[in-house]
């Protein structure tokens, strides 16, 4: 798909993690890789600097093949997935997951896709 702005991006973004276990795998391997590579900085260990894309892209695309059933963002849109994800992370961690999943919802009724999955998880 193609989009004019991260604005029209961040909707669809959103639809691409609609089930509530695909944005938490996100978060808890986002937040994991982000850990041991603030460790490694702060340690001068150089061979922990790779754990955020590794754990954190890790974790996640195997969520979309198994959880969503779809192929993650980043590979159409890197940078503002890279975005989305830290939007998506900010606002589950101000307990705002459930307006994500509305979000999604709203998205996927908008555009229904024959070989997407029904979600029932929001």
């Amino acid at each position: 798909m193609t989009f004019a702005s991260y604005e029209e991006f961040w909707p669809y973004y959103v639809a691409q993690h609609s089930r509530a276990a695909t944005r938490w795998i996100h978060l808890t391997g986002t937040l994991t890789g982000l850990a041991l590579t603030a460790y490694g900085l702060a340690r001068g260990r150089k061979r922990f600097l790779p754990a955020l894309p590794l754990i954190g892209d890790g974790t996640a695309w195997p969520a979309h093949f198994l959880v969503e059933g779809n192929n993650p963002a980043t590979f159409g849109h890197p940078a503002w997935s890279l975005r989305g994800d830290a939007e998506m992370i900010r606002m589950m961690l101000t307990g705002r997951d459930a307006e994500l999943g509305a979000i999604a919802q709203k998205w996927l009724a908008e555009n229904p896709c024959q070989d997407a999955r029904p979600v029932t998880d929001f």
